[in-house]
């Protein structure tokens, strides 16, 4: 790693929040490694600030289970385990095929245009290989399905749970060989909602779902 850690710099929030958003950051990306320790005193040397918003942000991302408290060691970066997988995906499979099929019955020229758009930014972030636009834009593609649904406690529940799913995103979004069919999987999802299938796309779905916990497991278990 650089011996420098750069701020997520943003004018309109406090310093702890930045910090946060940083470390928060790196953890997702693959920056610090599962298992990593993340020591205060050499966390808030390298990002230049105290150690009072470095601690305050550890604590936040525990909460959020990125990060775990282990006895006598301190913090480290949480590992990526099978169990925490299956957990997290059962709760976005469960929540994707709900918003799909309420965007089945609340299409429209408008938002499905988004979509179609939405789709083609991410086939244009496969064509570039950069691995975080390729997740942000798998990311961008099913926000744009819960929009879809009008539903605003269902994309409030999707919301508090982003940064678990993203983390688990950018394992599948790794493997390159699954890009091709991660578009066609998407095109797939783009036809049926644009009919109003419903069960069509709740089974399309639930087999997307179903294809990332295997691409992922084949990592952990290589």
């Amino acid at each position: 790693m650089n011996d420098k850690l750069l701020l997520n710099m943003n004018e309109y929030l406090p310093l702890r929040d930045v910090v946060f958003n940083t470390l928060r950051t790196a953890i997702i990306t693959g920056e610090f490694a599962p298992g990593e320790r993340l020591m205060e005193i050499s966390l808030a040397e390298r990002m230049g600030v105290s150690r009072t918003p470095v601690r305050e942000a550890i604590r936040k991302l525990e909460l959020e289970g990125l990060v775990v408290m282990i006895p006598r060691r301190g913090a480290e970066v949480a590992r990526i385990t099978e169990a925490g997988l299956k957990e997290v995906l059962e709760v976005r499979c469960a929540l994707e095929e709900l918003a799909v099929e309420l965007a089945c019955r609340r299409r429209n020229k408008g938002n499905l245009e988004q979509l179609k758009e939405a789709h083609q930014k991410f086939v244009d972030a496969v064509k570039k290989g950069d691995t975080l636009e390729i997740t942000n834009q798998d990311e961008a593609f099913h926000e744009c399905i819960f929009d879809m649904s009008s539903n605003k406690r269902l994309v409030q529940v999707v919301h508090n749970l982003k940064e678990q799913m993203f983390r688990y995103r950018m394992e599948y979004v790794k493997d390159v060989s699954y890009h091709e069919e991660l578009i066609r999987e998407h095109e797939k999802l783009l036809a049926l909602i644009s009919k109003g299938d419903e069960e069509g796309a709740r089974e399309v779905m639930k087999h997307h779902i179903h294809n990332q916990e295997k691409m992922i497991l084949s990592q952990l278990h290589k």
